[in-house]
Formats: C-alpha cells, sequence, structure tokens
C-alpha cells in the first residue's frame, strides 16, 4: 500500500526555519506532481508550493521568498524548506502525489499524506 509519510514539523519562533519532507513508496513518484498542502484551523486547505515531475515550481504568493520546495527522484523525497516563519505560517502541513498543476492546484491526486503539524510562536 502506498504511503506518503511527512516528517520535520515543529514548534519554532517567529523569523526561525523548519524543512519539511515528504517521502513515499509509490513507484510512480518520478513521474507525478507533487504538492505541499496546509490547513490552519477554521480555514481552507491551501497550495503552498508545488513542483513538477520535470522539476517546476510554483508557490502561494504568502510564502515566495521564503519556502523553497525540491525533489530527490532516487530517494522520493520532496523537501519543504521554509525560512523566516511568522505565525500565520502555522498549521497542519500535507504532502500530496498527483498529475498536473492547474489554477485549482494539483490536479489527479492519487495520495495524501497524513499530515505534520507546524507552529510558529510570536
Amino acid at each position: 500500500q502506498v504511503q506518503l509519510v511527512e516528517s520535520g514539523g515543529g514548534l519554532v519562533q517567529a523569523g526561525g526555519s523548519l524543512r519539511l519532507s515528504c517521502t513515499t513508496s509509490a513507484s510512480i513518484f518520478s513521474i507525478s506532481a507533487v504538492g505541499w498542502y496546509r490547513q490552519a484551523p477554521g480555514k481552507l486547505r491551501e497550495l503552498v508550493a508545488g513542483i513538477t515531475g520535470g522539476g517546476r515550481t510554483n508557490y502561494a504568493d504568502s510564502v515566495v521568498g521564503r519556502f523553497t520546495i525540491s525533489r530527490d527522484n532516487s530517494k522520493k523525497t520532496v523537501t519543504l524548506q521554509m525560512n523566516n516563519l511568522n505565525p500565520d505560517d502555522t498549521a497542519a502541513y500535507y504532502c500530496a502525489l498527483g498529475r498536473y498543476f492547474d489554477v485549482r492546484g494539483l490536479g489527479g491526486i492519487d495520495y495524501w499524506g497524513h499530515g505534520t503539524q507546524v507552529t510558529v510562536s510570536s
């Protein structure tokens, strides 16, 4: 059974950094698009960053210049480096494995992870 496993969440002070990882056993990983989503209490889930199988990246406006997404196909891992965190970044972060990105976000999602909590204190 394919799993997506997120790690790296935690508690950090404003201005700090965290590095999230998403690892999978999915055989289709190298050709898949991967997205990092987040959901804060009372808010809708939003796409924070995404990377295509070819390595093209996209970011939400709120994280441009602070977050960097990357992938290592040999390790079947996608990493989200988060710098200069602020309390508005507090949320549960999820990775998802899909087929493509469009204006609505990641499409053709095959798998979701269970999430990792990021808490930024002021």
